[in-house]
């Protein structure tokens, strides 16, 4: 077997994105591997060669979205960066396409939109603020909050059409931002972390 080139990594970089466009915009049923393959200037051959199945390139797509989610979670909550307008800004340019597909997976069904989910609750629980005493039931407030977030994105396309700004494009983003810093207590998310992302978001508008 000869070894994995650089050249085959972007090749499957692309198909993947290319399958992530096209699952995200008419669903995993609709879409082809010849159809992806157009998509990704390759033969249906070639998509075959890295990924074998459309259901394996599926899968593919699923663990390099819960991966992303995983990464900017560690760096943005964990390692405290949501005030920094360099990783807001980031976010902004990277995370659509990958937050298109996690909307429509969330409604077609997926092991990875369900475990998506759970990780997204599980980190949001783990960041409450204990306000209201040790009889607060976190998982429950942890778990409609992310509900909320995600049904931004699950909606997005009507989102846009009220706001009358494209949900993904950074204006946008920093709008439905800065709208769910106003809807949401400071001592609900923690008071840290709500000014850490207040911050963040005022310094990404100063730039601009």
């Amino acid at each position: 077997m000869r070894p994995i080139t650089e050249e085959d990594l972007t090749t499957r970089a692309r198909i993947r994105d290319a399958a992530m466009a096209l699952f995200a915009e008419q669903g995993v049923k609709a879409t082809t591997i010849r159809g992806i393959a157009e998509a990704a200037k390759v033969s249906p051959g070639l998509v075959q060669h890295h990924f074998g199945t459309k259901e394996a390139l599926r899968q593919s797509c699923d663990e390099y979205v819960l991966s992303y989610l995983r990464e900017q979670v560690t760096l943005g909550v964990t390692d405290h960066n949501l005030g920094k307008p360099e990783f807001i800004e980031n976010v902004q340019r990277t995370a659509p396409p990958l937050m298109k597909y996690l909307g429509r997976a969330l409604v077609d069904g997926s092991p990875a939109a369900a475990a998506m989910f759970d990780e997204l609750v599980r980190v949001t629980e783990q960041h409450l603020a204990d306000d209201e005493g040790s009889e607060a039931d976190h998982r429950a407030r942890a778990t409609v909050l992310t509900a909320m977030k995600l049904g931004i994105t699950v909606l997005h396309e009507h989102v846009s059409r009220a706001l009358g700004t494209d949900l993904y494009a950074a204006q946008g983003a920093t709008r439905v931002g800065r709208a769910q810093l106003d809807l949401i207590r400071p001592e609900f998310l923690g008071r840290e972390l709500f000014d850490e992302a207040r911050t963040g978001l005022a310094k990404v508008e100063e730039r601009r």
